[in-house]
């Protein structure tokens, strides 16, 4: 299974996430903004947390404007899958990819700690390794981790079933607590989460790994 980590001035978690899918199984491959063209044959696309561009901007809204977004949406067009996680979701917002926009904590601070991540769906690849109303202990660490979507796109998303995780004690006024969210095809997927801080017992706790495992293990037999 062949996977693709983005890489933009600021990331910090582009390393954990190679690390994190290697570990499952896959071959992965580091590729820097200002490439154009993404490798050939890829079967996923992960989009890391950091602070691309000094979140200068809105977050993500300018690594979403980097050329390799460019190949990202249209390897998203084709039905490939993509990850974006923390800053990553951010990315994924920006680029069009997810419904929705991270604005500010409600708290107006950075927070950074392990949380309690419930799966609200096991209807993806990521999320299939898991049971439904399974609560996860995974790391948090963002500024502008506060998910909005106006209630016409919150409804699609829970008519849809497209709400991959929800906190179990909002830390960040995300509204109906929301965590992550699934595209409607199902195969990309952003959350504010830090799974791959939570994949190896070194890490004090693998409640991360699992999510790994499933996705490369569904695409390795696909």
């Amino acid at each position: 299974m062949r996977a693709a980590v983005l890489v933009f001035p600021g990331s910090n978690c582009d390393r954990d996430l190679a690390v994190a899918l290697r570990a499952a199984g896959a071959d992965v491959q580091m590729v820097w903004h200002k490439d154009t063209e993404l490798p050939a044959r890829l079967d996923i696309v992960a989009v890391p947390g950091g602070f691309s561009f000094g979140d200068y901007l809105r977050c993500g809204a300018i690594a979403a404007k980097s050329p390799i977004c460019r190949s990202l949406a249209a390897h998203a067009a084709r039905g490939g899958y993509v990850v974006g996680i923390c800053n990553g979701f951010q990315v994924l917002t920006e680029t069009g990819l997810l419904p929705g926009a991270l604005r500010r904590n409600a708290n107006l601070k950075y927070i950074c700690k392990t949380v309690g991540l419930r799966v609200e769906t096991t209807d993806s690849i990521y999320t299939a390794g898991y049971d439904a109303g399974q609560v996860l202990r995974i790391p948090i660490a963002h500024h502008d981790g506060n998910y909005f979507v106006d209630s016409d796109g919150l409804a699609a998303l829970q008519d849809g079933d497209r709400i991959a995780f929800r906190y179990t004690d909002n830390p960040n006024g995300s509204v109906a607590d929301i965590a992550g969210v699934l595209s409607e095809n199902r195969r990309v997927l952003g959350m504010m989460p830090h799974p791959e801080r939570a994949a190896d017992p070194v890490q004090n706790g693998t409640d991360g790994a699992a999510f790994f495992r499933s996705a490369v293990g569904a695409m390795a037999t696909a």
